[in-house]
């Protein structure tokens, strides 16, 4: 795959618009684009705080506009903005999502429907605005869920989100069969990713890198690294994919049954596993 921090061919003056794209994974998928030539618009339920710059890069900053993607209305009022700034819109990119932990057996009834609402419901409000418009353009577009490994395997304390997410995974299986020929569905499914929000999530430098440590690549990925996921199904390179999951976590988890005997090599080291004693 092209680095990310190189134009990758195809999307120069691509049409793009990215969800929750002000910050974290979302700012790195749009300045991915922004480096490809593309033409960006993100979004967030609320404008950039205290003057933080939008995502720019190579000279070029990404435009905002306000949007809760879990209200329909707002959702298509999303699209429409796009398509009368920039005359159409190619590349929608759904990666508002998350939750906050919470154990099944205590989280409010609220707070479930919440999450189910962010992580798969507004992904579809979204959904169906852009298919409405790439319809009846002569290319169409591609549309790319982020998706989560929660959604692939247990998400003990995410019950919700994991649920969500594994909903979101199948609905863009069903979509690219509905909305072929015109518009392509896909997923980017990131394992653990190191934002400026990571601690919250891996505690502090020390738990980082004991996650890392998990990881058989031995590292985190980075925004860039699912940027560029972004930027490959979203170019001509990918043209017959649709209904497919990118998986990208560094090589995924390793069962917990290895470390339990012993079997598990530590990550960088050669070789998964370690030589069993005698």
């Amino acid at each position: 795959m092209q680095p990310v921090d190189q134009p990758f061919p195809g999307l120069d003056g691509r049409r793009v618009i990215v969800t929750g794209g002000t910050r974290g994974v979302g700012a790195g998928i749009a300045r991915g684009f922004l480096r490809a030539g593309a033409r960006v618009l993100v979004c967030a339920r609320h404008e950039p705080a205290d003057g933080a710059a939008l995502p720019s890069a190579d000279g070029r900053t990404a435009e905002f506009t306000r949007a809760d993607v879990r209200d329909p209305e707002q959702a298509r009022e999303l699209i429409a903005a796009a398509a009368n700034r920039f005359g159409g819109v190619d590349v929608v990119i759904s990666n508002a999502g998350g939750a906050p932990p919470a154990p099944a057996a205590t989280a409010s009834p609220r707070l479930h429907a919440r999450v189910i609402e962010l992580n798969l419901i507004a992904p579809l409000h979204v959904a169906q605005g852009a298919n409405e418009v790439m319809q009846g353009q002569p290319e169409g577009g591609s549309i790319i869920m982020i998706g989560s490994v929660s959604g692939t395997r247990p998400s003990p304390g995410t019950a919700a989100y994991g649920a969500a997410k594994a909903g979101l995974h199948h609905l863009v299986t069903s979509l690219a069969i509905e909305w072929a020929p015109k518009v392509r569905v896909n997923t980017v499914v990131p394992g653990f990713v190191a934002t400026e929000s990571a601690a919250a999530h891996y505690g502090d430098a020390d738990g980082v890198a004991a996650v890392a440590a998990t990881v058989p690549l031995g590292r985190l990925a980075t925004p860039d690294d699912v940027a560029a996921a972004c930027l490959f199904l979203a170019s001509p390179r990918a043209a017959y994919v649709s209904g497919a999951s990118l998986t990208l976590h560094g090589g995924g988890e390793p069962p917990a049954f290895l470390s339990a005997l012993g079997l598990l090599a530590p990550s960088g080291t050669p070789g998964v596993l370690s030589e069993q004693k005698k």
